[in-house]
């Protein structure tokens, strides 16, 4: 069973400091930081409630949640979400979805793209309004572009190739990265290892749960 972290008092008096998700959403749309992205296309679809749980992504894919409007929805990697969250055993709607780019990135052909550095530190903002709005118990960084997006809102050393389904104390909740449930993932994790890996992420938030019933 995991030991309890102290939340962070940004956490606690997060309504005091920001707007509400539609306000998130506004500002994310409207937004015209990066030129090279898909301009009015950022993808905000977060509860009105706290969640215990948020994923953070990569983006949107133009076949997903760019044409859905929700993240990790409609198209193949949104498939293996669901599996693998399956496989932890976690409902969907006990959930929060977000990406560390929220608009949809292409390259000169018109196909999806892996998130540039720059891009991600444009969206930096909206990411850590993301984690004061949800108050997640467990942050799960859903690839690389995640992990290094959130080590920039405040650093940790974690790798992904190192510490994949390793729950982390970071910035008052438990950090875990994962590999993104895109398929190319599985060149790198096969995908019976990340079902485990998502399995181990279940385990933990029943952990934190367990603990939280008790007090």
């Amino acid at each position: 069973m995991l030991p309890s972290v102290e939340m962070r008092e940004s956490y606690a008096h997060a309504g005091e400091r920001f707007q509400t998700v539609p306000d998130l959403a506004g500002r994310a749309r409207a937004c015209r930081r990066c030129p090279a992205v898909v301009p009015g296309s950022a993808v905000v679809d977060l509860p009105s409630e706290t969640r215990p749980v948020l994923f953070v992504g990569e983006a949107p894919g133009r076949r997903g949640a760019a044409r859905t409007g929700r993240p990790f929805d409609g198209d193949t990697a949104a498939a293996r979400f669901a599996c693998l969250l399956a496989a932890a055993g976690l409902p969907r709607a006990e959930v929060a979805l977000t990406n560390a780019v929220l608009c949809l990135p292409l390259d000169d052909r018109g196909r999806n793209r892996r998130p540039r550095a720059a891009e991600a530190a444009a969206c930096l903002p909206f990411l850590t309004e993301v984690l004061d709005l949800v108050r997640p118990r467990v942050v799960a960084a859903l690839g690389a572009v995640a992990l290094a997006a959130l080590g920039r809102i405040e650093p940790h050393r974690l790798t992904l190739k190192e510490h994949v389904a390793q729950p982390c104390p970071w910035r008052g909740v438990w950090l875990m990265p994962l590999y993104h449930p895109a398929a190319r993932s599985a060149v790198h994790r096969p995908f019976r290892r990340q079902l485990a890996d998502w399995r181990a992420l279940g385990e933990v938030y029943r952990s934190l749960t367990a603990i939280a019933n008790f007090r």
